[in-house]
């Protein structure tokens, strides 16, 4: 046999080897994901068992306490909370929360829009994985498509002017550092997903927000809490937003954004 006869061998036998190990992975994949799906979020005595004092703050705490408080409804509790499971991927506690979310009044298209919305702002990856299990919640509740928004819808009315602004700003600061992600910024962010009309621009801000706060990008924050106030969220709702991420963002996070927060604060018109 030929020396290139030999090496054809070779390769055609490595890419025999590299498509079945590609194909055992993705069956690996697949069957995680499934997994993943179906497994059940462990009990309170399951908790318990484990760490008491874990189960104490949970029921007690968080359930009996901090859902109780009224300075933002549990509708926007929910809103808030799922926020923060889908940016950073946290599939555990999604079932519980999916189901407490519709229960809240939290609509399907809304979770549906959600979904699309944070996949631009923590990811693709975490979009696909809340879709999932949000399948699963939708399939048990008899949620069908009639319930959920399509891909093209009419957008609502856009403020040609305060787009133009901000367009001029981010062309003007990173045109020449990344055009296709200013690009991308104005034609599928702020004159596409930002109109769709299935999630209420406050609720699109509020959402931003958690995400934000949630993943530590506290420069970010600055702009999206603005246009956040700018679209219905009040003061003590956005005070109490930060409350609610403590507990499900963790404490370092928050304390991070509260200056942010403040900053905001203090430079808005009373």
């Amino acid at each position: 046999m030929s020396n290139t006869a030999s090496r054809k061998n070779r390769v055609l036998h490595l890419s025999q080897h590299i498509a079945a190990a590609g194909l055992a992975i993705l069956a690996s994949g697949c069957a995680h994901t499934q997994r993943t799906e179906t497994m059940q979020p462990p009990s309170l005595a399951d908790l318990k068992s484990v760490s008491p004092a874990f189960e104490r703050y949970t029921t007690q705490t968080v359930l009996a306490g901090l859902w109780k408080r009224p300075q933002l409804s549990p509708r926007d509790r929910s809103v808030v909370t799922l926020s923060v499971l889908i940016a950073r991927g946290q599939t555990v506690e999604m079932p519980f929360h999916f189901r407490l979310a519709l229960d809240n009044g939290v609509k399907p298209a809304e979770i549906s829009e959600m979904i699309a919305h944070l996949a631009f702002y923590s990811g693709w990856a975490n979009a696909t994985a809340a879709s999932g299990v949000a399948k699963h919640i939708f399939d048990e509740r008899g949620i069908g498509p009639d319930q959920i928004p399509p891909a093209d819808v009419t957008l609502l009315p856009l403020n040609q002017a305060a787009e133009n602004q901000r367009a001029q700003v981010v062309g003007e600061s990173f045109g020449a550092v990344a055009p296709g992600v200013v690009e991308y910024t104005t034609d599928a962010l702020f004159r596409d997903l930002w109109l769709r009309p299935g999630l209420a621009p406050r609720d699109r801000s509020m959402v931003t927000v958690s995400a934000l706060v949630a993943n530590g990008q506290v420069a970010q924050i600055p702009y999206h809490l603005n246009r956040a106030m700018d679209n219905g969220l009040s003061q003590n709702e956005a005070s109490e937003v930060l409350t609610q991420l403590a507990f499900y963002a963790g404490w370092p996070n928050v304390f991070s954004a509260m200056p942010v927060f403040k900053d905001v604060f203090s430079k808005r018109p009373a």
